[in-house]
């Protein structure tokens, strides 16, 4: 896909790895429709940061957590920008808690966000997809590939949006591509200390922990890349290795 002048939806695009899409697309030509779920600030921030390098972008808030809200946001980038070409569902939590302290409302809240959001995100997307031979990238997580036992929910609803990918490929195709980024250890919890990031960057392969910008450029490879649905880019020094 030739993505200047195309319009892309990037869900949780306000911050972290979401707001490098951003402006990975937008330095593309892209307009991107840049989603929050609450934080309007930094949305805004990201949009007016795009319109002064030249691009056009606009700031949409959703509470994806909510099936209609997320069924409607297509709809809603359409009526301002006027196309869809592109969704990338990168809106997640991750939310930490040993098995026996993991309560119903923290796995609801895992699951509505990271797995239940991008679902109906795309379904409501399809029409405008189908129009344009659009295409879909999902950020899933190495967590989706690999157990980690402070983080059952976690791992859990991103190795469903593995299986998401695989499963709207295979139903979407010809008309739309479906593909995910794994990203492994690119932008650790705020809250880690400078010990355990020392850690994560010496166990990994490459010895050092990756960039959002590592993430962004895969994102942008897959929508460039014609021939390529159902696969799950890893992003992670070679953690996936050990």
């Amino acid at each position: 896909m030739e993505l200047r002048g195309k319009v892309a939806l990037v869900t949780g695009g306000a911050r972290r790895v979401g707001a490098a899409i951003v402006r990975a697309l937008a330095a593309k030509g892209m307009d991107v429709a840049v989603h929050y779920g609450s934080s309007v600030r930094e949305a805004e921030a990201v949009v007016s940061e795009v319109r002064q390098g030249g691009g056009r972008a606009e700031a949409f808030g959703a509470d994806l957590r909510k099936v209609e809200a997320a069924q409607r946001l297509a709809d809603q980038v359409v009526a301002k920008l006027g196309r869809l070409d592109v969704v990338v569902n990168s809106a997640a939590n991750m939310l930490e808690g040993a098995v026996e302290s993991v309560t119903p409302e923290q796995w609801e809240e895992t699951f509505s966000l990271n797995l239940r959001a991008p679902f109906f995100v795309t379904q409501g997307a399809l029409p405008h997809l189908k129009k344009v031979k659009g295409k879909v990238v999902n950020i899933a997580d190495l967590a989706g590939l690999e157990p980690w036992p402070k983080y059952v929910a976690h791992c859990t609803s991103k190795a469903g949006v593995v299986m998401l990918t695989k499963s709207l490929a295979r139903a979407l195709a010809p008309e739309i591509t479906v593909n995910a980024v794994a990203p492994g250890a690119v932008l650790l919890p705020d809250d880690w200390d400078e010990a355990t990031r020392k850690h994560f960057a010496e166990t990994t392969p490459l010895k050092r922990l990756g960039s959002a910008e590592d993430v962004a450029g895969a994102v942008v490879y897959l929508l460039e890349a014609d021939y390529v649905t159902g696969e799950v880019l890893v992003v992670d020094g070679g953690r996936l290795l050990r």
